[in-house]
Order: C-alpha cells, then sequence, then structure tokens
C-alpha cells in the first residue's frame, strides 16, 4: 500500500497537487460519481449524442500516462469500460456490469493529445448488451485504440 501512495504522490506532484490535498467526499451510491469515475472522465467533453452513439472530446492529461509518457493502457481501458457503458445505459435502470472486453491498442498518444472517443451500442438482446468505443487521435487520424465490449444487467430484483 505504502509503494502505490508514493507512486500516487509522485504522479499527483507531476499534476500539481499532492493525494493529501485531495478532497473526498462521501460517495452516495447511484447518485453520484465514486473517486475513481471522477478521477478518470475528469476532462472527457460530450460533443454530441445520438440514439446509439456519444462523440467525445478528450485530451490526454498527464495524470493518466505511463513512465514513458503515453496514454496508459489501463487509463484506455477503463475510459472504454466508461464511455462504453454510457452508451449502453438505460436511465432508471440498474447498472449494466461488465461481463467481457476486448481491446486492441494501436497506436500511442502522449500528454496534451486532443482524443475523439466514439461509443456505439451494438446492440441489447435481453440482459445481455453490448458497445463499441474507438479512441482517435484527432490530429494525425490515427486510432489510438479500439474496444469491444459486452455487459450484463440484472433486471430483477435481487432474492437476497
Amino acid at each position: 500500500m505504502e509503494k502505490a501512495r508514493e507512486f500516487l504522490e509522485k504522479k499527483a506532484a507531476d499534476d500539481g497537487y499532492g493525494v493529501a490535498d485531495l478532497i473526498i467526499p462521501p460517495h452516495k451510491p447511484h447518485a453520484e460519481s465514486t473517486f475513481y469515475e471522477y478521477f478518470l472522465t475528469k476532462g472527457i467533453k460530450v460533443d454530441r449524442l445520438d440514439s446509439d452513439s456519444i462523440f467525445c472530446s478528450f485530451t490526454v492529461p498527464p495524470r493518466l500516462t505511463d513512465s514513458d509518457g503515453n496514454f496508459a493502457a489501463g487509463a484506455i481501458a477503463s475510459i472504454i469500460d466508461e464511455v462504453g457503458s454510457a452508451a449502453i445505459h438505460e436511465p432508471g435502470q440498474p447498472m449494466d456490469l461488465s461481463v467481457d472486453t476486448s481491446i486492441s491498442y494501436l497506436s500511442p498518444a502522449k500528454v496534451n493529445d486532443e482524443l475523439e472517443i466514439i461509443s456505439r451500442r451494438l446492440g441489447r438482446l435481453g440482459s445481455y448488451a453490448a458497445a463499441s468505443v474507438t479512441l482517435r487521435n484527432k490530429q494525425t487520424g490515427e486510432i489510438v485504440a479500439e474496444g469491444r465490449h459486452s455487459y450484463f444487467s440484472r433486471r430483477l430484483p435481487s432474492k437476497l
């Protein structure tokens, strides 16, 4: 745990703040974002919505890069999960659970690269849904990563 704290403090110092400076209010389930979601998705701007797609812009921040200054693979995977689930989620229904993710990492993105994120709902059959998410560098047009994500939704009340 100490190594993780040291890493976060170093990473945060690079971004101009420290872990000790973070204010993390209590989380209200289903009512607000978690610290993790906020930390990850801060800076994603929704440009356009249509019936099955979400189009976003995102500038890669230093907090989401690896030691080589590349957009971290784990951050990419997490963004694919978050933005993919946003395309699938139906208001008033429980959040879907991630079941399976397949990601192709095609080209690197660096700090301050501006990305276009497109999330498309591929469909829903019963409790199973799928989405695809593409991250593309706006300047070069290169695809940074493509992901396919499947979700399961428990629509029935729990017996517990």
